[in-house]
């Protein structure tokens, strides 16, 4: 991501394209995923099930494995649809919600072990759990600091040839050798169920159309500079989260590019 033009480009090609983005996400934000995608201008496909789910990766433009609440099957069906994407070509995104706990945290080293992502998000927690480094997360919440997860970061980016995306007050996406800041965002998008999980689908939305770290930073940034219009003017979390899907929508490519604060670390 050289500079906010890029980001004006990456957009404009998600809504020309409409991508197709397989999810394969936890039940507690799967509508809420889907609603973020059409209103960014792509379109969702929540197929989780292991008799479909190798096929339509090879057919979807972006793949999404969400550990956020995994069952057996749905489990089984991440897999397949690692092995669908990994035989076609399509980039999918791993975020591992909550790794540390032994079933999830399986799940997430079964589908790394099957093919190298073109994206990896989740928070400092996360991030510094999958790369083997002791962490002090709380379930889906994250105990560290973002600046605690870079070298973890850089170490996974470098080992699984891909982006490594780590959510926080100020987001870092280092694809090993280069790491871009996002500082936009609003307090009120960890109070609304989803938006962290959503943006694993944004990436993967965006990775259909532009090189992972462009669509790492272009994901990012569309949501964030979207909670930055939702907050103002809304009063309280629950018309925020209405205001920022309607801001998702209404965001053109020139409006994302001037409002975007990026830098580099």
């Amino acid at each position: 991501m050289s500079d906010t033009v890029d980001l004006a480009r990456a957009l404009t090609e998600l809504r020309a394209k409409t991508p197709l983005v397989q999810c394969l996400t936890n039940i507690v934000v799967a509508n809420w995923t889907a609603n973020v995608l059409l209103a960014a201008g792509a379109a969702p496909a929540m197929v989780d099930n292991a008799a479909e789910a190798s096929m339509f990766a090879g057919i979807a433009g972006g793949v999404l494995i969400n550990t956020g609440t995994p069952y057996a099957e749905t489990a089984e069906a991440m897999r397949e649809a690692v092995r669908g994407a990994a035989k076609s070509g399509t980039p999918w995104v791993l975020d591992p919600v909550a790794f540390g706990l032994p079933f999830r945290s399986e799940i997430a080293r079964d589908v790394l072990a099957l093919g190298g992502p073109a994206i990896i998000r989740g928070n400092a927690s996360e991030i510094m759990g999958l790369a083997g480094v002791e962490a002090s997360g709380r379930g889906v919440d994250a105990g560290d600091p973002v600046e605690a997860a870079l070298a973890a970061a850089r170490e996974l980016a470098g080992k699984h040839g891909c982006v490594v995306a780590v959510s926080g007050p100020v987001d870092h996406i280092t694809d090993g050798r280069r790491t871009v800041t996002v500082a936009n965002g609003h307090d009120w998008m960890t109070k609304v169920t989803g938006v962290g999980c959503s943006l694993g689908a944004l990436m993967a939305a965006f990775a259909a159309v532009a090189e992972p770290l462009d669509a790492a930073v272009a994901a990012t940034a569309l949501l964030c500079v979207a909670a930055d219009r939702a907050a103002d003017g809304a009063p309280a979390p629950g018309s925020f989260a209405e205001a920022l899907i309607d801001h998702l929508f209404l965001l053109t490519p020139d409006e994302l590019a001037a409002s975007a604060r990026l830098g580099h670390a």
